[in-house]
């Protein structure tokens, strides 16, 4: 079947994640976890009107500049103008930090229209996240726990067999965690219950997992407790993919960009699509 031109967009969370996890962990050039060159294959093939790649904060660093130099000028050779950033879960709505690098490409008339979505003000706690879900068997210290588990969450890993599991991550994110007063050595299969010591410091659940990183409740994940983390723990947050989604679909169906308060970045784009309008005008009248 011919797709060439037919498809809207190209989406692969974590392309490469595991190529790029900081600039002192990094492996060579012909690394096979490398997965770029497999998606410049397939925007080649498929030749999509937008583009979203997602990977490890990492790939950002001064390290890597000549490899994401060389990625954009391979979709600008494609035909496309790309811009990428990095964006933090928590600033959009996700009880958790994970800060992710996110790339957008788009044909040039879309990518004109193409805004970042903006981070909203308030940060959900981890507390506040999952109270109810910890008080769900009767546990009489859920309420003090709340208080405890005040601030936002680290990133939540383990979800890869690389990292085993199920926990909560490394050591440095278990210390995170237990200043949450949430114990990051394992997953619990059920919340504590009405027996349980009112300074008891619990583990989460996959349930909590998922609430941590902002799935519905109504979402379910399959297979045993490893296997149903290891769904949760490696998966794209679904609000920030929602609000870049949203931010996408707006430049695809090139919605006017609302200006609520002074945006500089905004207002220079907006700026520039006008002169580009100007200019295309001024050429057409001197064709006639």
């Amino acid at each position: 079947m011919d797709v060439h031109g037919k498809v809207r967009i190209c989406s692969r969370p974590e392309f490469p994640v595991r190529r790029f996890p900081s600039p002192a962990n990094s492996w060579g050039a012909d690394d096979d976890r490398d997965m770029f060159p497999s998606a410049l294959k397939l925007i080649t093939e498929i030749h999509p009107r937008a583009v979203l790649l997602e990977n490890v904060p990492g790939f950002a660093s001064a390290k890597f500049a000549d490899y994401r130099k060389s990625l954009l000028a391979s979709l600008e050779k494609l035909g496309y103008e790309a811009d990428w950033r990095i964006l933090e879960a928590a600033d959009f709505g996700v009880a958790q930090l994970r800060p992710r690098f996110l790339l957008v490409a788009m044909r040039p008339e879309y990518m004109r229209h193409f805004f970042w979505p903006e981070a909203i003000n308030a940060k959900k706690t981890v507390g506040e996240t999952l109270l109810d879900l910890m008080a769900a068997n009767g546990w009489k210290g859920a309420k003090a726990w709340a208080k405890k588990a005040s601030e936002v969450a680290p990133t939540v890993v383990g979800g890869s067999k690389k990292h085993g599991g199920p926990d909560l991550g490394p050591t440095r994110a278990k210390v995170c965690w237990r200043n949450l007063h949430v114990d990051g050595k394992g997953i619990a299969a059920e919340a504590p219950d009405n027996n349980t010591p009112l300074d008891f410091m619990p583990r989460l659940t996959v349930r909590m997992v998922a609430r941590i990183q902002s799935f519905p409740d109504t979402w379910n994940f399959y297979g045993k407790k490893t296997a149903s983390y290891r769904q949760v723990g490696n998966a794209f947050p679904p609000l920030v993919a929602k609000a870049i989604g949203d931010s996408v679909r707006d430049a695809l169906t090139k919605k006017p960009y609302p200006i609520a308060k002074p945006n500089s970045l905004v207002q220079l784009r907006l700026l520039e699509n006008s002169n580009n309008v100007k200019v295309a005008k001024q050429k057409k009248k001197r064709r006639m």
